[in-house]
């Protein structure tokens, strides 16, 4: 069940993440961060990995974009 949760909140952050790829809406990464660390911290409280991973992903995807543009862009 957790991990069914870790996976929709994952889902739910990329939908934030995936318009924040374009420039000048990079602002929208930083509302997606906190609800991807949620995801997964309930993902690793799941038996299996699946959602955990995916919002790994996710996560990381959002924190290369930052870095590439500067923590604001």
């Amino acid at each position: 069940m957790l991990n069914i949760v870790s996976i929709l909140i994952g889902l739910l952050s990329l939908v934030i993440v995936i318009p924040s790829q374009i420039p000048l809406l990079g602002w929208g990464n930083w509302l997606a961060l906190p609800l991807v660390v949620v995801g997964i911290a309930i993902g690793a409280l799941s038996k299996s990995d699946s959602g955990r991973n995916f919002c790994l992903i996710i996560f990381a995807v959002a924190v290369v974009r930052l870095l590439l543009g500067g923590g604001v862009l």
